[in-house]
């Protein structure tokens, strides 16, 4: 689109990631900043908020191009909302009063980039340090100088994974120091765009930790484009990526009721299992920010740095470490603990044999769990283990700095990797994924059970009161009688709102999450570690109250975990 600027706009314009001589937009009037948000700013900026509306309106159109049938003598029509639309003026109004809101996302976004990409300039100019990725940048700062070029693929194949479900999801981190997180912010927000990535990216001065889905050629541009970036590629090598393409068992059934897209299942010749094929369908947007931390601990990593985490165990030295722990006659005298960083409602569906796994909400609470149970850790060798390691890394580190254990290790790659080359090892269930698939399968085992009759079950549904993201264990049995709750009040709330929703209005944390211990203290017993729990049979009419403070301890695969009902939001922590 043809476009002048103004001598305000300067280079800002210039450096902005998105090009406008190959997208189309002719009737701007749709899109004009509001005349309120117009009186709130001064002229100059009046006129930059306008010039990146009517970029991200373009954008917006853009990804919804598909190609025209042979047939049409246009080359491309778009589809939006489940509508197929011919003619540019239809999907512009359609846009326009259909998508306001994700318009409004995107012009904030483009005006980050504008103002990141001006003092990222002056910045590398300044640099007292050299740094090859930082030279290149002061020749070329531009964000659309580091995208790749897609120009020989179309777009329906960058966009393939977006509605039949056979992409893939990629998870990756990388600790590694970042003095400009905003411009990376900046540039991974446009290579998302530009490669139809969806997920969430968190950028801190202590590196990038990414979950993003899409076609299978989009993440394999993504991660060629992470993998030759100056600033990444001495710390990423391509293990690092870990694919949610591997071969697992899909539940289905839990997402009946969630209006949850799924993707279509299919049979790998040498294996009788369900393949699930994540992509952009796993996550609603794409989200990328600048935090303190890339995963949150909620201590300042000047205090407590990355650089200083436990030792590294490869899966199969992993393997052997808790293969010998297990031979134990012993365990619970054991000087080794086999320790679960992650939240409570991950271990409860899925964990390692014999583990430790902390009844605790979010990961921001794992360090108030060591101290509350520092005299657990004293003098024991420590093998600590999450979903992909990133938590392990600064949480290894805390546990470290405390000085009470004898050794602290950690699994490279978490339960992922580990998984790729022991499908059949020591850590059974679910592995649970921060996505709207919620859990994957790698074996048969049931290792959690439902929240009121306790029968085996560990296929997670949300809780089923309005309002209320709470997740919740309630096998076929339960559900039939109306047990679809996270809790007996939150289940009391969806009625009352159901007899009278003008007047209902509920809280988004429901009371059974306000009620939990922030960080457990688990009971010894004469210096030794936590007895696993017993096994428990619950009637379906017994008393089936919130067990919010419930304390869980050392888990054993022979009995399941004590009876507790599961309630989270689904964020990542």
């Amino acid at each position: 689109m043809p476009s002048s600027t103004s001598p305000d706009q300067g280079d800002d314009l210039e450096a902005c990631v998105l090009r406008f001589s190959d997208l189309d937009l002719k009737d701007t009037s749709l899109i004009n900043p509001s005349s309120s948000i117009k009186a709130e700013l001064d002229v100059s900026t009046k006129k930059k908020y306008s010039f990146a509306k009517k970029k991200a309106f373009a954008l917006f159109v853009k990804t919804k191009e598909l190609p025209a049938p042979p047939s049409e003598y246009k080359e491309k029509w778009w589809k939006c909302c489940q509508q197929l639309f011919t003619d540019q003026t239809s999907i512009h109004r359609h846009v326009a009063t259909q998508h306001a809101d994700e318009i409004y996302r995107e012009t904030a976004s483009v005006l980050k980039q504008l103002t990141v990409t001006s003092s990222t300039s002056k910045t590398l100019k300044s640099a007292d340090k050299r740094n090859p990725f930082k030279e290149d940048l002061t020749h070329n700062h531009e964000v659309s100088a580091w995208l790749p070029d897609i120009s020989c693929f179309s777009p329906d194949e960058l966009l393939s994974g977006h509605s039949n479900g056979e992409g893939e999801v990629l998870l990756y981190y990388c600790y590694c120091d970042l003095e400009d997180p905003d411009w990376i912010c900046a540039w991974q927000t446009a290579l998302c765009q530009h490669l139809h990535l969806t997920g969430k990216v968190r950028i801190a001065t202590e590196g990038i930790n990414g979950t993003v889905g899409g076609s299978k050629l989009a993440t394999r541009l993504y991660v060629e484009v992470m993998l030759s970036c100056p600033l990444f590629k001495d710390y990423l090598c391509k293990d690092d990526f870990k694919v949610r393409e591997i071969e697992h068992k899909m539940d289905r059934e839990p997402f009946a009721s969630a209006s949850v897209p799924l993707p279509t299942p299919g049979y790998e010749e040498d294996h009788y299992k369900e393949t699930s094929k994540g992509g952009a369908c796993c996550f609603p947007e794409l989200r990328v920010g600048v935090f303190a931390e890339i995963v949150p601990m909620g201590i300042s990593p000047s205090r407590i740095s990355y650089k200083k985490p436990g030792i590294h165990l490869s899966p199969g030295e992993f393997h052997k470490e808790v293969e010998k722990f297990l031979s134990q006659a012993n365990q619970e005298e054991s000087d080794t603990i086999l320790l679960d960083c992650r939240n409570f409602y991950e271990s409860k569906i899925g964990r390692f044999q014999g583990c430790l796994a902390p009844d605790i909400r979010k990961f921001s609470y794992f360090p108030s769990y060591v101290d509350e149970n520092l005299e657990l850790f004293k003098e024991k060798r420590v093998l600590m283990y999450c979903t992909g390691g990133i938590r392990c890394e600064r949480g290894s580190a805390y546990l470290k700095a405390k000085g009470v254990c004898k050794e602290v290790f950690q699994l490279k790659g978490g339960i992922h990797k580990y998984l790729e080359e022991f499908p059949d090892g020591f850590y059974k269930g679910k592995l649970f994924v921060f996505d709207e698939r919620y859990a994957l399968s790698f074996n048969s085992d049931i290792v959690s059970e439902c929240s009121y009759c306790g029968a085996p079950w560990d296929q997670y549904k949300l809780c089923s009161t309005p309002q209320c993201r709470q997740l919740v264990l309630t096998c076929p049995a339960c559900q039939g009688q109306g047990f679809t709750a996270c809790c007996v009040t939150c289940q009391d709330k969806g009625s009352r709102q159901a007899a009278s929703p003008a007047q209902s209005s509920f809280k988004e944390e429901c009371e059974c999450t306000a009620r939990r211990l922030r960080a457990p203290r688990e009971l010894l017993q004469q210096g030794r570690l936590p007895a696993s729990p017993g096994p428990r049979t619950v009637s379906i009419d017994a008393e089936y109250s919130c067990n919010c403070v419930s304390r869980r301890s050392r888990v054993g695969l022979a009995v399941p975990a004590a009876r507790s009902h599961s309630w989270v939001h689904l964020q990542p922590q």
